[in-house]
């Protein structure tokens, strides 16, 4: 096991190589514990500098509404009706703190996410 720093994008590059060369590794072999230590490396540079923000609460939504496989009807409940569901959705209304409040209980998400500024539809 030869293990060093990722500094360079040629070192990341190498690194994912090796990992998926040995990430089926049997656990307890030297090549697990490598895998191990590769993904704890790789995970720290992909922090460093392939940073993703965190979606807006509209993109939140939605993405959430894919995951659980909701249509906009299904939460007509969260919104208090249906048109409420499609301005809020369209980026016409912007969320209130009930509606933070039901998303929060029915889908999972993060009331700090939800509160988050985002821009109208002009």
């Amino acid at each position: 096991m030869k293990i060093r720093p990722i500094k360079t994008e040629a070192d990341y590059r190498l690194a994912l190589k090796r990992l998926e060369e040995i990430f089926d590794a049997p656990i307890g072999t030297s090549d697990s514990d490598e895998a191990d230590i590769l993904g704890l490396l790789v995970d720290e540079y992909e922090k460093k500098h392939y940073h993703i923000d965190t979606p807006d609460p509209i993109e939140a939504i939605k993405i959430r509404m894919e995951e659980l496989q909701l249509k906009q009807v299904d939460l007509i409940e969260v919104f208090g009706s249906k048109s409420r569901a499609s301005e809020v959705l369209n980026r016409k209304r912007k969320l209130t703190l009930e509606m933070i409040r039901n998303l929060t209980k029915r889908m999972n998400l993060s009331p700090n996410l939800l509160i988050s500024d985002y821009q109208l539809a002009s």
